[in-house]
């Protein structure tokens, strides 16, 4: 019967396992600097990158000449660019035209007064919901011109009238609003007991004790008239 002979391997060379080592290290630098500089909203400088990977200043430099190289390629449309001893990740001039075209069709930032955002709220928590029972969770007389700015952004939709005397038109949320508030569906929204204990932070008031809700008085908004699609509101 033939001997099984087991060998083992040989042991790294010195030096060999701190060299591959530092290598890791430095992929893992190159791939954190490249990272902040991106996300930083101020471009950061050779010094603050330095305190935050805990080299020196040299070995950052040296670091991002490699990025800047690497973003050399055509088949990069970023480059890094050194400003003012800061560096900063920016387009490649190549490429400027289609950013300006993709640009161009960007939806602005949409901006929603409170008055728009009560609304909003409580439509989206109760849903399908009638403007008489927003008006009265609000506290106001109308909200029928909040409620067009809202249907003119397609945040909101009709949903039918309720099976009561004068059928009152009801209101959902869309998918648009879905979209613009980075949610799957509405069960994403908080729960009435987070947005309270949020508010109490916000106060300084111990999250524990409880908060009362109370209506929003406020002056109806300029403008308002009669519930649309439905006749003066009562």
């Amino acid at each position: 019967m033939k001997e099984s002979v087991f060998t083992f391997p040989s042991p790294p060379a010195a030096g060999e396992g701190d060299r591959e080592s530092a290598e890791r290290s430095r992929e893992e630098r190159l791939g954190m600097l490249e990272a902040v500089i991106f996300a930083a909203e101020e471009p950061p400088s050779a010094a603050q990158l330095a305190m935050l990977a805990g080299v020196s200043e040299a070995t950052i430099r040296e670091d991002i000449g490699t990025l800047m190289e690497a973003c050399q390629t055509d088949r990069r449309g970023v480059e890094i660019r050194a400003i003012g001893g800061t560096y900063r990740i920016s387009t490649k001039p190549a490429h400027h035209r289609a950013v300006r075209a993709f640009a161009s069709t960007v939806r602005p930032m949409l901006r929603l007064s409170r008055a728009a955002l009560e609304t909003l709220a409580v439509v989206a928590y109760k849903q399908p919901v009638t403007l008489p029972e927003i008006n009265a969770i609000r506290g106001v007389t109308s909200s029928s011109g909040v409620m067009r700015t809202l249907l003119g952004h397609a945040l909101v939709a009709i949903a039918g009238r309720k099976r009561v005397v004068g059928r009152p038109i009801c209101y959902k949320t869309t998918p648009e609003f879905l979209e613009r508030f980075g949610l799957d569906d509405v069960s994403e929204l908080p729960t009435v007991k987070e947005l309270e204990e949020l508010a109490a932070l916000r106060d300084g008031v111990p999250p524990q004790l409880e908060l009362l809700p109370g209506p929003i008085v406020e002056n109806p908004p300029a403008g308002d008239g009669p519930e649309p699609g439905n006749g003066p509101s009562s």
